[in-house]
């Protein structure tokens, strides 16, 4: 995983992806099954947390210092430009990927890729419902978390270090297969169930991470010479990540 997709190109990044993991799927699973991307709406009522990472449209106005300004005899005097103007409200459109089976058009997988909104408050209780209501519609639920910030969905139950987090929730069962991951490993290629006793799909999450990095040409958007979005690493990674910058840039 790129880390620097985690800031401003994340909203392309996400929906992209999407769309990689349907491509993938798709030819795997047909013709019994089709991979569709659906969208839903967000409201997320505190975007300011997210000003400079996820919402690059926000106007931000920042000043050195501030000033009284001068008045002259006579002068009207003129309002002090903000430091920060912030939105009180975004709608989010988060896109998530549906395998249904086409003889009745059922959903049989849902697979979620978190967004910034679903891992804080506001927005983590009614995503935590939303998965919830999925298992006990006995559907499967694939959860793809490349975003280090924000509260997981998954609990730390003895878990090992780790930056990204990928969890499978199969219908029928208590049982949650995760896996961690850490910058500088490979990513996981996960199962994707579908109905017993049909073979579970594979995705190679590495191979869609490529796709969507070459066809949206992320370099010319990505500074490497610069620390990539918060949370800063440990010192060790960062140090490999320098590395990693140096054969990017060339």
């Amino acid at each position: 995983m790129d880390p620097y997709l985690e800031g401003h190109l994340w909203p392309d990044v996400h929906h992209d992806l999407a769309s990689a993991i349907r491509a993938l799927i798709a030819p795997q699973i047909a013709p019994k099954y089709v991979a569709r991307v659906e969208t839903y709406t967000v409201e997320d009522t505190n975007p300011g947390s997210e000003v400079g990472i996820t919402y690059p449209d926000v106007a931000v106005l920042q000043q050195q210092e501030m000033h009284e300004p001068a008045v002259a005899y006579g002068e009207t005097a003129v309002a002090t430009e903000p430091t920060l103007e912030l939105p009180t409200r975004v709608t989010v459109r988060i896109p998530v990927v549906q395998i249904r089976d086409v003889q009745k058009n059922r959903l049989i997988t849902a697979i979620e890729i978190l967004s910034p909104v679903n891992k804080r408050s506001p927005g983590w209780q009614p995503y935590h419902e939303k998965r919830n209501d999925l298992h006990h519609s006995g559907v499967h639920l694939l959860e793809l978390d490349l975003l280090r910030r924000g509260q997981r969905h998954v609990p730390d139950l003895g878990l090992p270090e780790h930056h990204y987090l990928f969890s499978l929730w199969r219908a029928g069962t208590q049982k949650m297969s995760v896996w961690t991951n850490t910058v500088q490993q490979p990513l996981p290629v996960l199962p994707v169930p579908l109905v017993s006793p049909d073979p579970d799909a594979l995705l190679p999450l590495r191979q869609a991470l490529d796709m969507i990095y070459e066809r949206g040409l992320y370099h010319l958007s990505i500074d490497y010479k610069k620390p990539p979005p918060p949370p800063e690493f440990s010192e060790e990674d960062r140090a490999w990540m320098g590395k990693f910058a140096e054969a990017v840039i060339g």
